[in-house]
């Protein structure tokens, strides 16, 4: 019989990339979403049954924060990431032989606007604001459950580059046409991990059964904004990039229904752990991620 993997909420870049990488190594991956011929969230004794012997769970399930911050989806974007992380705990809890791994999202923006110093999982100060109150909710929800029998790890992604999808596509129009320069000051941190090596981290995190509690999931080198422009504008072949300031970013934002911060925020988070732990990373610098994304 095949090994087993759950994917939740696994319907976009990531866990489409996630589903084939597990289904080459020669496993059985049932989805949990909303798509039809999926687990339905709304079966929670369906959910518990796919559960079931499972050899990780990996939750990936949450609303997009690419949008505006308004009242409504505040909500929907909390509500996505504590009302699913829920349902998992009590499905796991009804399980008579419950997963051995579970792996949940959380995101490295639970950490402080930071130009400074780096974060690291044991040094790293949390933030403040709406997108840190996301993240400590979500991770308060997964932690509120204490499965004597599965081991929990939380993933705190940075952003994530891929040859298919994710963030990738507006940076590149942005340098396509022309408004490829700093944004901003400029001098705000970007922290990164190309999506190879974040399956790698979740197979490193399933063989290595000491680890446990919370991962940041991110590359060793992160790069300011005004160094990310430069070198995909140079993988590209593009020598110059109107740069936008923070007023022409407001109104950008509003124009196309999404907020500053995704931006602007200096995001300076590392692998504190992981390179204790002796994980090595395939992808470590930003040039090296864009020489295999971009063709």
């Amino acid at each position: 019989m095949n090994k087993k993997i759950v994917l939740a909420g696994g319907t976009g870049f990531i866990g489409n990339d996630f589903r084939r990488r597990f289904e080459l190594l020669g496993y059985a991956v049932v989805d949990i979403s909303r798509r039809p011929g999926h687990v339905s969230w709304d079966d929670e004794a369906g959910i518990a049954k796919a559960l079931e012997g499972a050899e990780t769970l990996i939750n990936l399930a949450g609303r997009t924060v690419n949008c505006r911050y308004h009242a409504k989806n505040r909500e929907e974007i909390v509500r996505s990431r504590t009302e699913t992380t829920a349902i998992l705990g009590r499905a796991v809890a009804a399980c008579a032989v419950p997963p051995k791994l579970w792996i949940n999202s959380s995101t490295a923006t639970i950490y402080r606007h930071a130009e400074d110093r780096p974060m690291t999982e044991t040094d790293g100060e949390i933030g403040e604001g709406f997108s840190v109150e996301v993240a400590k909710a979500w991770e308060k929800a997964f932690f509120d459950f204490r499965p004597s029998h599965t081991r929990q790890v939380a993933l705190r992604i940075a952003i994530v580059l891929g040859p298919n999808g994710g963030v990738m596509t507006p940076y590149l129009n942005l340098v396509r046409f022309g408004l490829g320069g700093a944004q901003g000051s400029g001098n705000q941190m970007f922290s990164w991990i190309h999506v190879e090596d974040l399956f790698r981290i979740v197979r490193f995190v399933q063989e290595n059964e000491r680890i446990e509690g919370v991962l940041n999931a991110s590359a060793p080198h992160p790069v300011t904004n005004r160094e990310l422009m430069r070198t995909i504008r140079n993988a590209m072949g593009r020598r110059f990039g109107l740069p936008a300031s923070r007023p022409m970013l407001e109104l950008g934002a509003l124009l196309l229904r999404t907020e500053t911060e995704l931006i602007l925020k200096s995001r300076w988070v590392v692998p504190g752990r992981l390179t204790k732990e002796g994980f090595e990373f395939r992808y470590g610098t930003l040039k090296e991620a864009l020489k295999a994304i971009l063709p």
